[in-house]
């Protein structure tokens, strides 16, 4: 393969690729070779960090291609003569878990995923004991392959086999009874409690067996925990409409006190309350915020730049924290967060809405499963107050409407041209009567509609990923998101490569 090829497979600090046939257009560039030329290239990336007798532990979630791209995997680091800790079927927190974790005793890790994305995908994130790897790690990994050479040790590698999620699970378990600390109950803080679980055939079905029952909750009535690649009920993703839908019908079903939901690879997490309404993006972060910034007062709360403005004065004026707006993307929202820290600013939470949260007392690694914990520990304790764990977030103000376009973008350098339409945008907004740009702003442009007709605002930002420019609105007075959209409408009209039909 070609550098270009490699790079190809980069997704920020990610690698993703197609790893099976079956939809239409889209070539395998993930195959079993590749998986373990990548393990060859993590052995080397390690002994360039001065690790010369290496250990490494590799997980899975649910997907088909899974197994055979992680023995090719092991291969490759074998052949290195790196040891190999197969954790089996586990989730991408545990998997950094191991890196910390004595027992384990490893130098690395890899979790083969791809989060959310179809069956026929699959991918690679990397860990150390100093958290997961960013873009220019991935960069430097993938050069490593490209050069296809691979001086070998001499020796081969071992391989053992483990039961970490366990491990894993029994830390959550105990995580969760120190914090509720009820003496009269202290082995089983959730009984009394129903809690469901939707895993959506991803790998966090272990939540329910392995960190509520022994809890003492009730988890009747949990569904899809069986790891099936194939994903028959719903996409594990708690952003998809159908998967929430399906969680909510079930805590309505069984008459559950929550409900809890999953992402393949259990790095995200969303909630749903004893109505069956989901609580999930600004809600999300409202309510985690809520506990964080009871136990750290003042904490800033790193969030990424779709967040409602009403969540702003929330965590600022009625819980007393400091709201740090800056860009999408998971890894993004968490370094900044440790930017600030090292910087003398405390910041406790580094969340997206997407459902991404790491926390300082966590090793500020994003896990859904860590998340949920915190969140249940604050259940049980408002539980005895015969509170409800949302009665936290009651008075968080809702916009009147919300909605998200994505612009395609048709020029041939788009981000080139999608950065000239920000730049050009901004000049016009600064003479619209009633518009302001909102500062500081880390991310496309974010501007404040003050007409009482409007009475909102508005982000247009470049994709991470794709050729798109999403346009995200938000409106505290009925028809506002309509009445924006008229206005900035006639402002988008002269960028020609900029696909506007959407907001017609």
């Amino acid at each position: 393969m070609k550098l270009e090829d490699w790079k190809k497979l980069q997704n920020g600090s990610d690698i993703r690729g197609v790893a099976l046939e079956g939809i239409t257009g889209e070539n395998v560039n993930l195959t079993p070779e590749v998986a373990e030329t990548l393990g060859k290239s993590f052995a080397i990336w390690l002994e360039n960090k001065g690790i010369k007798e290496r250990k490494v532990a590799i997980g899975t979630d649910s997907r088909i291609s899974g197994p055979i791209l992680k023995q090719a995997y092991i291969k490759g680091l074998t052949e290195m003569g790196v040891n190999v800790m197969d954790c089996g079927l586990a989730s991408t927190p545990a998997m950094f878990m191991a890196t910390i974790n004595e027992k384990m005793n490893v130098d690395g890790a890899v979790m083969l995923t791809a989060s959310h994305l179809p069956f026929n995908r699959n991918g690679m994130k990397f860990f150390t004991d100093r958290g997961g790897f960013d873009k220019q790690d991935i960069t430097d990994l993938l050069d490593i392959a490209a050069t296809g050479i691979f001086p070998g040790s001499g020796r081969k590698g071992e391989v053992d086999e483990i039961d970490f999620i366990s491990d894993y699970s029994a830390f959550l378990v105990e995580t969760i009874r120190k914090g509720v600390n009820n003496p009269e109950r202290y082995e089983k803080p959730l009984e009394g409690l129903k809690i469901i679980v939707d895993a959506g055939n991803g790998a966090g079905g272990f939540f329910a067996d392995k960190v509520l029952a022994p809890l003492g909750a009730d988890i009747s009535g949990s569904q899809f925990l069986d790891p099936d690649g194939h994903f028959p009920n719903h996409v594990p993703n708690p952003e998809d409409q159908e998967a929430m839908d399906s969680i909510c019908a079930s805590v309505i079903r069984e008459k559950a006190d929550l409900g809890i939901i999953f992402d393949t690879d259990v790095d995200r997490a969303a909630i749903v309350d004893a109505s069956g309404e989901p609580v999930n993006r600004n809600e999300l972060i409202a309510l985690i915020s809520a506990v964080i910034l009871e136990e750290h007062p003042g904490s800033v709360i790193v969030t990424d730049s779709i967040t409602s403005a009403g969540l702003k004065r929330f965590i600022e004026q009625a819980l007393g924290g400091v709201h740090h707006r800056f860009k999408r993307g998971y890894k993004n929202v968490i370094n900044e967060s440790i930017r600030l820290n090292e910087e003398g600013n405390e910041s406790w939470l580094a969340i997206e809405t997407s459902g991404h949260a790491a926390l300082k007392e966590n090793h500020f690694m994003d896990d859904g499963a860590y998340l949920v914990a915190k969140l249940l520990i604050k259940m049980a304790l408002l539980n005895n107050e015969n509170r409800s764990l949302t009665s936290l977030i009651e008075n968080l103000p809702a916009p009147s409407e919300s909605q998200e376009f994505r612009l395609s973008l048709a020029s041939e350098d788009s981000t080139a041209y999608g950065n000239k339409v920000l730049s050009d945008l901004s000049e016009l907004v600064e003479k619209e009567e009633g518009w302001a740009l909102e500062k500081p702003n880390y991310e496309g442009i974010r501007v404040r509609c003050k007409d009482p007709a409007q009475n909102g605002w508005f982000l247009l930002r470049l994709s991470l990923h794709d050729p798109l420019m999403p346009l995200n609105i938000e409106s505290d007075v009925q028809g506002g998101v309509k009445a924006i959209v008229s206005r900035l409408s006639r402002l988008l009209e002269k960028f020609e490569s900029l696909d506007t039909n959407l907001l017609q």
